[in-house]
């Protein structure tokens, strides 16, 4: 029993700690940042909103809360030689790369870059520095690389299955200037997970032993036990031209966790064998860096999607509580006739609909070439709109290029685009950031 409430009275502190800590609150203000600005975006594309940046942050908040005790139960096998310092070092960090780019707010480049520092900081053993200074410098040489990578790796894993399970639901279609300057649909994928970690580490002063010896730490646990509180955010910001979201999705997903399986594998080794902790601390934002690039590769090559065919009119996107998906018209699909008349502009949708004031009957090739009836009375107010957003033609309003996004556009949702001007929107992020 007294083993019990020593592990409740620890805990308690911890929770206090990380409540008390500003880290975790940032990252839920650029987790509502984030979903703001896909709304803004949305309005100025479609005149709707599509999604509630609330909601998305509700969900996601307590995805990550569940996603974050997983993964403190699982880190408590690994162990992890962390101090407050160290946390500040961390976050500090972090920060200071999102200045360049947001995908950048990531775990696997902060602790890849201190990992490099470090090692570079091996070759002059008599190198010293005074102050403020002299501080960093010894928080930098004591960092436990090789498990904080492991940990990395395990943010990546739970990224990975949580991509999976609701990388699509907050899918956002957008319009894209495509290859030669084409305007294409496409989606934004975004979603970002706060992570409350309670992470075991070796006491500083002589305690209870833990009926197990965690992976890293060695003699250090001999002391006792602790926890600490590491707030941590992951998350992703995907784009794609070439597929729906869900097989982006999952996709994403199974690369994520391949890479995460080898950055763990990397670590572990690391631990055993320190000379291969610069390698796993490279491997952390060279393979990072490298999802990155192969995602845009093959978005470039590939051809898009959500384009109009010869006949019919491609459907990008349905609103939700809308006639359409009543009607069960889902994106990708092609609407081929309304009322018995072929449409292949928005036009003739639209005249199309106004042909039989009372009913609508649509003829609907599905994903996979083959037609569908569907049919439905018109109610008052609905004559004119299905609820369906189409791909763009030669006339969208608005397109957004590619580019990285910085902090201020961050902070800024409304800089962008208008009319057929550029807007920018976020590169793929494919990790947590400490946060992605």
């Amino acid at each position: 029993m007294e083993i019990v409430l020593e592990w409740l009275w620890k805990l308690s502190d911890a929770l206090v700690y990380f409540l008390a800590q500003p880290f975790y609150y940032i990252s839920i203000i650029l987790v509502m940042l984030q979903y703001r600005r896909q709304v803004q975006l949305e309005r100025r594309l479609f005149h709707v909103r599509l999604h509630s940046w609330g909601r998305q942050t509700w969900i996601t908040v307590l995805s990550g809360f569940a996603a974050g005790i997983a993964i403190s139960v699982v880190s408590s096998f690994l162990g992890t030689t962390l101090t407050l310092d160290g946390i500040i070092l961390i976050w500090s960090v972090s920060i200071l790369l999102l200045l360049f780019r947001v995908r950048y707010l990531c775990f696997a480049y902060s602790v890849g870059l201190l990992g490099v520092i470090q090692f570079i900081l091996s070759w002059f053993p008599g190198f010293t520095l005074e102050g403020f200074a002299g501080g960093v410098l010894k928080t930098v040489q004591d960092l436990n690389i090789p498990s904080l990578l492991a940990l990395v790796a395990l943010l990546h894993l739970a990224e990975a299955l949580l991509i999976r399970w609701q990388g699509a639901l907050f899918a956002g279609p957008l319009f894209y200037e495509g290859k030669r300057g084409k305007v294409v649909g496409g989606y934004q994928m975004k979603s970002f997970w706060p992570i409350p970690l309670f992470l075991l580490i070796p006491a500083q002063n002589a305690g209870s032993l833990l009926p197990w010896t965690p992976f890293f730490g060695g003699e250090a646990w001999h002391s006792g036990f602790s926890f600490i509180a590491l707030p941590a955010l992951i998350g992703f910001t995907e784009m794609t031209v070439s597929t729906l979201p869900g097989q982006k999705a999952r996709l994403t997903s199974s690369r994520l966790l391949l890479y995460s399986v080898v950055l763990l594998g990397l670590a572990l080794l690391a631990g055993w064998w320190s000379p291969l902790t610069v390698v796993a601390a490279l491997a952390a934002f060279l393979l990072h860096e490298l999802l990155v690039w192969y995602s845009s590769v093959e978005e470039t090559n590939r051809s898009p999607y959500f384009v109009h065919p010869s006949r019919g009119l491609k459907v990008l996107a349905v609103l939700p509580g809308s006639p359409a998906e009543e009607l069960g018209i889902e994106a990708g699909e092609v609407i081929f006739k309304v009322n018995g008349t072929p449409v292949n502009t928005k036009e003739q949708l639209h005249s199309g609909l106004r042909m039989n004031p009372a009913f609508c009957k649509l003829e609907v090739l599905n994903r996979q070439g083959e037609s569908k009836f569907l049919q439905r009375a018109i109610y008052a107010g609905e004559h004119h709109q299905l609820g369906v957003i189409l791909a763009p033609d030669d006339d969208a309003p608005v397109a957004l290029r590619m580019k990285p996004l910085s902090l201020l556009e961050l902070l800024s949702p409304r800089r962008g685009a208008e009319g057929r001007k550029s807007a920018r929107v976020p590169e793929k992020v494919p990790g947590e950031a400490l946060d992605r």
